[in-house]
């Protein structure tokens, strides 16, 4: 069996390691793996790296697409995922997530009658002002196989009218829906021990004590000067106030934004302070002995809030919501948008909970093993 798998985004080439290892390990004479790699990040510590770190296979195409508008740059990915899927003649298209690239793979796969397969399905913040909604509710809606990662995801498909009880054969028009647990629970967990025998950030920078580690990188955060500027006064106060290490690794539009949008006296506090580490991009295995040995995360991506819940840590989401309900519902995570009140209250109420529980919500790390399985008995 051919399969082709789209990844273009930087948490996509992660996920994909978990496909790309069941395969490697268990299915290498069943599954041929063809990587499409878009260029939708192309920075080379944002992207390259992922793959010699991780040991994913190098990409067969690199569309180098880049950045540019949604309509464009999504418009250029499908007419080079077409080209591929037409030279290729997979029996499936794979795709991750919400971006770009996944809404162009399957509108790709789907026009070519291609039977397409989309891991983390059903995921829904109910907000489609953001572009991630719309690329995941409308691939949702072209996919074959549908693989989601939690139980809430399986019942926002349930109302968005799939038929959890169809029978095989599965097509476009009759999919099946699945929980399968989360494939990046399944890569925390293996890349965890990598990551301590390999990753020696923590003591590069010298964090022998307490540390937050923050992440912001979405465009309504970066873009927009009020929330920018919001989220970094509460950066400061918290950080000064505690006397505590904020580490933020930096997002190359974050980094480009704070210089646009930052007030001068935002701008001179976070130059000024003694408290605020901002370090370029880093690995995923030094992300994750980052989010291992810190005390809390303070974030708005999506992947970096469920891995938080993974190492048992507390976590505010700089957004308005999120598609993880699961670990808000369980108490160890707070909304807080982009509200310096909130931000510095919820930190304030998490840091003084020695209490919080993280049940297993995300499966059992082998998530991966069972997609593969899935592929190999349901498409032809």
């Amino acid at each position: 069996m051919k399969i082709i798998t789209i990844i273009g985004a930087r948490p996509q080439i992660i996920k994909a390691a978990a496909i790309s290892r069941a395969i490697l390990n268990n299915h290498q004479n069943q599954i041929d793996e063809v990587i499409v790699h878009t260029g939708q990040h192309y920075d080379e510590n944002m992207s390259k790296v992922f793959f010699e770190e991780l040991g994913i296979p190098k990409p067969n195409y690199n569309l180098n697409v880049g950045s540019g508008s949604h309509g464009k740059q999504t418009a250029k990915m499908l007419e080079g995922i077409e080209e591929v899927v037409l030279a290729e003649q997979p029996n499936a298209v794979l795709v991750y997530g919400d971006t770009n690239s996944t809404v162009a793979g399957g509108l790709a796969a789907a026009k070519l009658h291609v039977p397409l397969v989309h891991i983390e399905a059903g995921l829904r913040s109910f907000n489609k002002a953001m572009p991630e909604e719309i690329n995941r509710i409308a691939c949702d809606h072209m996919s074959t196989l549908l693989f989601s990662p939690t139980k809430q995801g399986i019942e926002n498909l349930k109302n968005e009218g799939f038929d959890l009880n169809n029978g095989a054969p599965y097509t476009i028009d009759n999919p099946k829906v699945y929980h399968c647990g989360d494939i990046m629970y399944d890569n925390s967990l293996h890349f965890s021990t990598i990551s301590d025998e390999k990753s020696n950030l923590v003591n590069k920078l010298d964090l022998k004590g307490k540390f937050i580690l923050s992440t912001i990188h979405r465009n309504n955060n970066t873009d927009e000067p009020v929330r920018l500027n919001s989220i970094f006064s509460a950066l400061l106060d918290i950080s000064n106030q505690d006397e505590i290490y904020v580490v933020l690794p930096l997002h190359p539009r974050t980094k480009k934004m704070m210089d646009l949008h930052l007030s001068d006296d935002i701008k001179s506090k976070v130059e000024q302070s003694n408290w605020l580490k901002i370090i370029p991009p880093v690995s995923f295995l030094d992300v994750i002995a980052l989010e291992k040995s810190c005390e809390m995360i303070i974030t708005d991506s999506g992947g970096v809030q469920k891995e938080a819940f993974f190492f048992k840590k507390p976590s505010l989401v700089l957004r308005s919501e999120t598609e993880w309900v699961e670990i808000v519902e369980n108490g160890s995570a707070i909304i807080c948008d982009a509200d310096y009140d909130r931000i510095v209250s919820a930190y304030k109420h998490l840091k003084n909970h020695n209490d919080l529980e993280f049940p297993e919500l995300f499966g059992d790390g082998k998530s991966a093993e069972f997609i593969c399985q899935e592929i190999l008995t349901h498409i032809g």
